[in-house]
């Protein structure tokens, strides 16, 4: 017998498939949300529904999937193993649909950025609302924080970072352009000190430091031969905050070592002064990273394309005279 072109068997097949579908999202949907419950409230299923798809998976499998208590559930080491293996999967799938649905037409839906404090506050937030002015159907989440986050863990779609590059091969790392660093004072710092002849000199002179003190102030710079070496410098003031250092540098208490994305204007205003211009300092970039089940949606591929079309180049902090 023949129903609508497929036979039974088919039928049975394709419906077998199906609730073996509704299974494992479901039970990627339970260990999301800590429990049946939960997981049934999440999706709008009753709770039996949600205990029996979940069973059905593991009678299907043969392994038990999670630990069942009066009061919680948790993956067994194998549910654990399965869930990463699936949710990727699940993932991807989804990134597939929402590319083919937005193939040629404006991209719409949410995008969760990840992005460092003063970067942020100082060029990415300006950005990002041309970016949303361009592509009115978008939402956008930004969350700044100089914290170190896993993107993957903590579910950002994009996260930008400012750093030294990075070997992750269960990242994408777009590498938009380099973020100079260099040594400026103040004039009036200058006129009082004096420009320094050698590296040799900020041992003696004062200096504002990036890191904390228990750390010690050492700042690692290379001339002419490519060497990096650690330079002592007399760290009269220290901060995790780059435009806290800036902020000290223009009122004239020391030298500081600051990328021009965060000094740029003041250097090309003449309120800062670039010193011992022939070191440098190891290269840090610009950088978009995400995971690789993201670069699928039309959002993402949106997004680093702005980026590199805002901040490529020869970025507008760099046009120091």
């Amino acid at each position: 017998m023949l129903l609508l072109g497929r036979s039974v068997s088919q039928m049975e097949t394709m419906e077998g498939s199906l609730d073996k579908f509704s299974s494992l999202k479901m039970f990627v949907q339970v260990v999301e949300s800590g429990g049946f419950a939960a997981a049934a409230r999440d999706t709008g299923a009753s709770r039996s529904q949600t205990n029996k798809l979940v069973i059905a998976l593991e009678d299907q499998l043969g392994v038990q999937l999670l630990n069942r208590t009066t009061r919680s559930v948790s993956t067994t080491a194998a549910g654990l193993a399965f869930y990463e293996r699936v949710q990727g999967i699940l993932s991807d799938l989804s990134e597939a649909e929402s590319a083919i649905q937005e193939k040629g037409e404006e991209p719409m839906g949410s995008l969760r950025i990840n992005a460092p404090m003063s970067f942020g506050t100082l060029h990415l937030g300006p950005a990002i609302a041309d970016f949303m002015t361009m592509y009115p159907q978008l939402k956008v989440q930004l969350e700044l924080s100089d914290r170190f986050i896993d993107p993957v863990s903590e579910g950002f779609d994009i996260t930008v970072r400012i750093a030294e590059p990075i070997e992750n091969l269960s990242l994408v790392d777009h590498t938009i352009v380099e973020a100079k660093r260099l040594i400026c004072a103040s004039p009036e710092f200058l006129a009082t000190y004096g420009h320094p002849e050698s590296i040799k000199d900020l041992a003696s002179l004062p200096c504002l430091h990036y890191g904390t003190l228990p750390a010690g102030s050492v700042w690692k710079l290379a001339s002419e031969d490519g060497q990096f070496r650690d330079t002592p410098v007399n760290g009269v003031l220290c901060s995790n905050n780059a435009e806290v250092l800036r902020d000290a540098a223009l009122r004239g208490l020391g030298f500081a070592l600051l990328p021009t994305f965060i000094a740029g204007s003041h250097l090309q205003s003449g309120r800062l002064v670039s010193v011992l211009s022939q070191y440098r300092a190891p290269p840090i970039h610009l950088c978009l990273i995400y995971p690789p089940n993201r670069h699928l949606s039309s959002r993402t591929r949106r997004f680093v394309e702005f980026m590199y079309d805002r901040f490529g180049d020869l970025p507008h902090w760099d046009l120091v005279d």
